[in-house]
């Protein structure tokens, strides 16, 4: 279960800092969802 909350966490670090544009938050947002998959296989 730690390392999913991890992943998380990166998730939305990445999502709150590396974007600035409607755009942007989709692209991060659907990156982070697609680590959760790998992990969650």
């Amino acid at each position: 279960m730690k390392p999913v909350l991890t992943l998380l966490l990166l998730a939305a670090s990445l999502t709150l800092s590396g974007c600035s544009t409607i755009a942007g938050i989709g692209k991060d947002v659907q990156r982070g969802g697609q680590i959760i998959q790998d992990a969650a296989r």
